[in-house]
């Protein structure tokens, strides 16, 4: 029989500030819990005043790291210094892979809807940290859909849901990335590798999670124990989650900010590059 994952701990999100001044609660990296290897932070973003999210984020460096950027509604849009830029909408994912160095901006567009969404920080192995930065920028209508016997809706970012694989590829956290929507009196239930660090972030709702039917109200981060797979269901309620799983990369971390290295050294390095102006390579 698969083992059911039960619930570790519930994490109430934080609010917190960031950027030119972007409101933002953050359930990874803050006090409570600062890191869930390999996951470093994740935000939720959402608001329909203009003054929460309209100064955005300015050119801002990241190394050593991923970013995946999820956007439900509005839009925001970017540009970097090596030249690529762009705009993401509802349903669209960036997922960024920063490496060596990049600088960029990330800029919330003011419209009537406002601005939903999540950013994701994955910590990148050693091996990997410096190489060079990439983009997978994926509209809504690349990712793929799916409905459930028992009247689950999934969308799949990355992993894989029965045969359906999510375009996000070549990935070092092995990661899955799904959106799920139950409505009420469903339930569902999904694989995930032993060992693998796994969570849900429910945004709306209400959802029983894990082996003893951990009923948790939104906005709530779930983290999981080990085992063979998720369980969640929901009541007379629906309920809406991100599952994330990864690969934990059992390394050390030195962090700085947007740099996440592996040693103080790294970092140190990293700050003197971009005090000389050399942070950035052709």
């Amino acid at each position: 029989m698969p083992a059911v994952r039960a619930v570790d701990r519930v994490i109430d999100p934080q609010p917190v500030i960031e950027g030119a001044g972007v409101h933002l609660h953050r359930s990874i990296g803050t006090e409570t819990l600062n890191y869930l290897d390999p996951f470093l932070l994740l935000d939720h973003f959402v608001s329909s005043n203009p003054e929460d999210y309209e100064a955005g984020f300015p050119l801002h460096p990241h190394r050593g790291i991923e970013t995946v950027t999820y956007v439900l509604q509005g839009e925001v849009r970017h540009k970097d210094t090596l030249g690529n830029k762009g705009r993401i909408g509802a349903g669209d994912v960036q997922w960024m892979t920063a490496g060596r160095g990049i600088m960029h901006e990330e800029m919330p567009q003011v419209r009537p809807e406002g601005i939903a969404g999540f950013q994701l920080w994955v910590n990148l192995p050693a091996k990997l940290k410096m190489i060079k930065p990439r983009y997978q920028e994926l509209r809504a209508a690349k990712i793929p859909e799916i409905k459930t016997d028992d009247g689950a809706t999934i969308k799949v970012i990355t992993g894989a849901v029965g045969k359906t694989v999510g375009p996000v590829t070549e990935i070092a956290a092995e990661p899955t990335y799904l959106d799920i929507m139950l409505p009420p009196h469903t339930a569902f239930t999904h694989p995930i590798t032993q060992g693998h660090t796994a969570f849900a972030y429910l945004f709306d709702g209400a959802a029983s999670f894990g082996r003893k039917k951990q009923t948790v109200g939104h906005p709530r981060l779930v983290v999981f124990g080990n085992g063979d797979e998720i369980r969640a269901s929901t009541e007379t309620q629906m309920a809406r989650f991100l599952l994330v799983s990864g690969r934990p990369l059992n390394e050390p971390i030195a962090r700085y900010g947007p740099f996440v290295m592996n040693t103080r050294e790294e970092i140190e390095q990293t700050l003197r590059e971009l005090r000389a102006g050399t942070f950035i390579t052709a």
